[in-house]
């Protein structure tokens, strides 16, 4: 059954629509990074602004390779150890990433999810995908099902359901130059 969700909620995102799906600890938010209007869509039902910049997730290195570049050694060696799994890195930004997903700056927050269902999605999409908390700004981020659908239901194309990740909160966030921690 799930693959069969999965499938649904990918062809949507290749369709341009903005789906809800699990993450490591909290539903998120995702679309097409390239999209703008799907990007659009997502920073309206968050009401946030896109300089703000977008988290993407991706099933594997190769996925985020088309939005960053990755540091040289060693601090390449330490991104690398830490994915799949709950590790956000801000990377430097290829000079075609979208400005709507840096925020206008030369950088990216990218991670390689060890979510299998996140991660199914970013196969089945055949891309990185945006994850953002499901969730209007400077509230708390959807960790129910049931809340999330009430909530922001009617304002996604589509709400992947599955299980959360075992994280208590979202994903921690490092510096790729200096690997300090931007957000624990």
């Amino acid at each position: 059954m799930s693959r069969v969700r999965v499938a649904t909620a990918a062809r949507i995102v290749r369709a341009g629509g903005v789906i809800a799906y699990p993450t490591e600890a909290v539903f998120g938010l995702g679309c097409k990074p390239r999209d703008r209007g799907a990007v659009m869509r997502v920073l309206a039902i968050k009401h946030r602004s896109w300089r703000k910049g977008l988290i993407l997730i991706a099933a594997d290195l190769e996925q985020l390779e088309r939005y960053v570049v990755l540091p040289a050694e060693p601090r390449r060696s330490e991104v690398l150890a830490t994915w799949p799994g709950p590790n956000t890195w801000v990377l430097d930004a290829r000079a075609d990433a979208p400005p709507w997903i840096t925020g206008g700056r030369a950088s990216v927050a990218v991670r390689v999810t060890a979510h299998p269902l996140a991660a199914e999605l970013c196969r089945a999409a055949g891309e990185a995908l945006v994850s953002t908390s499901a969730n209007v700004s400077r509230r708390p981020p959807h960790r129910r099902l049931l809340v999330l659908r009430r909530d922001l239901g009617r304002e996604v194309d589509y709400v992947l359901a599955g299980a959360l990740g075992d994280r208590a909160a979202p994903t921690a966030i490092r510096d790729g130059r200096s690997g300090r921690v931007l957000r624990p």
